[in-house]
């Protein structure tokens, strides 16, 4: 049985974390699961969507710490592990948003930790109800320092600090509420609204979906003049593709545009 199961529906990809008996916790099995599939997804233009999910009570619960306890076994009491693991990690994290494909957290049960990392570093997310997110590593004496960096670029400082620093949870309408997730439903049609999400996205141009994705995260670390100056090279390269000519000349003429994707 894959610990990381994939399942295509059209242009959408499911990636499915499969270790419910630990939580789909971030293993190195885990880690190494999910940078494969995202290094095989760079170049797979077929694809245009991404659904990130996990099996049995959780979404993911974070790091694997029985591992992490192993690691303490070394000469080094585990320095060098451990620094291979975040390193690791963090792979994982960055090729999220640097796939050229959205991607979009499938969430129920508990997001924590590097869990909550995790749906944090997703371009978008949707939760069922009753789903509880924490980065609540301070409670056994490991602050989520990792985790931070996502959580603080998706929800507002001071609540991102009270997180961090009392361990405590959040409920989903909570999680809407700060901007960690975009959508809370029913956890019977999760799923679905999820699958719908990413349809919605998967039907869009590919390219110009590809364009964009790269360009809103670059812009973000610029200044305002500089975010223009970019976006606006960036919009030249988009008009200038085949497709979006076609897609313009569909729009006038009352059309559904036919796009060589």
């Amino acid at each position: 049985m894959a610990i990381l199961e994939r399942h295509d529906i059209g242009a959408v990809r499911r990636l499915h974390m499969n270790a419910p008996e630990r939580l789909n916790a971030l293993s190195d099995e885990m880690l190494a699961a999910l940078k494969s599939e995202f290094d095989a997804l760079t170049d797979d233009a077929s694809i245009r969507a991404v659904i990130l999910s996990g099996e049995g009570k959780a979404f993911c619960a974070g790091h694997d710490l029985k591992q992490m306890t192993a690691g303490r076994q070394a000469e080094d009491g585990g320095k060098a592990y451990f620094k291979d693991l975040f390193d690791r990690c963090t792979e994982v994290m960055l090729a999220i948003r640097a796939l050229p494909q959205p991607v979009i957290a499938q969430v129920h049960g508990i997001a924590t930790a590097a869990g909550c990392q995790l749906v944090a570093s997703c371009d978008m997310a949707v939760a069922a109800e009753g789903t509880r997110f924490g980065v609540n590593g301070v409670n056994i004496g490991l602050f989520c320092s990792t985790p931070m960096v996502a959580l603080s670029r998706n929800i507002p400082r001071k609540q991102a600090f009270e997180m961090l620093t009392t361990g405590s949870f959040i409920d989903a309408s909570r999680a809407k509420e700060l901007g960690l997730v975009n959508h809370v439903v029913a956890a019977d049609t999760l799923a679905a609204e999820t699958e719908s999400l990413a349809q919605t996205v998967a039907d869009k141009l590919g390219v110009a979906v590809r364009i964009g994705k790269r360009a809103f995260y670059d812009q973000l670390e610029m200044t305002a003049a500089e975010a223009y100056a970019h976006t606006g090279q960036v919009m030249v390269e988009n008009m200038l593709h085949r497709d979006t000519a076609e897609g313009i000349s569909a729009f006038i003429e009352k059309r559904p545009p036919k796009w060589e994707q």
